[in-house]
């Protein structure tokens, strides 16, 4: 499987609690942070979310 490079680039203040525990799931907290995790469904779905949060590269 391919993995991803997701870095949270706005804050989750002001945001639905549903969003702020989707940022929490993918390992993100502060703000530049950057997580590489394999890119599955489950994973897809959830940067689907809060795409308008974070950066996605792939490596």
């Amino acid at each position: 499987m391919a993995k991803i490079k997701i870095t949270q680039v706005k804050s989750v203040i002001d945001r639905s609690e549903r969003q702020k525990r989707t940022m929490q799931a993918l390992g993100l907290s502060k703000l530049n942070q950057s997580v590489e995790v394999e890119a599955t469904g489950a994973i897809i779905g959830m940067v689907r979310k809060v795409n308008h949060l974070v950066a996605i590269e792939r490596i």
